[in-house]
């Protein structure tokens, strides 16, 4: 019975990106630091289109990055309050990206990549709920270091914040990525 009581426990702790509501505020002010990539200054070049491509995909994650530490609202989409889908839908609009507004019909969007093709700007999904049939949880990508995947999202128990494919609960939720750029 205990153990039972432990287990959901956990699972309420660590649930993201419901529909509960979940009042709790931060006295401190969290702050993430994502590492830029170094510049290779070899003759090859890039093409063109793959250049700009990382450029918006950079501004995005700037933008994203400003929210960090927002609390997690459900339907938020401001620094007062903000849920997963928001995080990206603000991050994608206020760069001249339109996308939908929910996580589920975001994952509809783009084009189906493997995981260890991501890049910087593509999206995660997840599904998070036990019950539940359908992706509820997007996140995206700041930061690929090998098979490192740092993405940012919002948490219901701990806001907007960057978070690692590699944790064990994320890496069991993920569904799929998807390229959008």
């Amino acid at each position: 019975m205990l153990r039972k009581t432990i287990i959901l426990l956990l699972l309420f702790t660590i649930s993201s990106c419901g529909p509960g509501k979940k009042r709790r505020t931060y006295s401190k002010t969290r702050t993430v630091t994502v590492e830029g990539s170094t510049t290779d200054t070899s003759p090859k070049r890039k093409p063109k289109k793959e250049g700009r491509k990382n450029a918006k995909a950079s501004e995005i994650i700037s933008t994203a990055l400003t929210f960090s530490g927002t609390r997690y609202k459900y339907g938020g989409t401001t620094k007062k309050g903000m849920d997963c889908s928001g995080l990206v839908y603000v991050s994608l609009k206020e760069n001249d990206i339109m996308f939908p507004r929910t996580s589920y019909q975001m994952a509809l969007e783009g084009e189906k990549i493997r995981v260890n093709n991501v890049e910087k700007g593509d999206l995660l999904f997840f599904k998070t709920s036990k019950t539940g049939r359908r992706i509820n949880h997007v996140g995206l990508v700041v930061d690929v270091d090998g098979d490192d995947i740092k993405f940012i999202h919002a948490t219901t128990s701990r806001g907007v914040l960057v978070s690692s494919l590699r944790e064990g609960y994320w890496n069991s939720a993920f569904i799929k990525a998807m390229r959008i750029l």
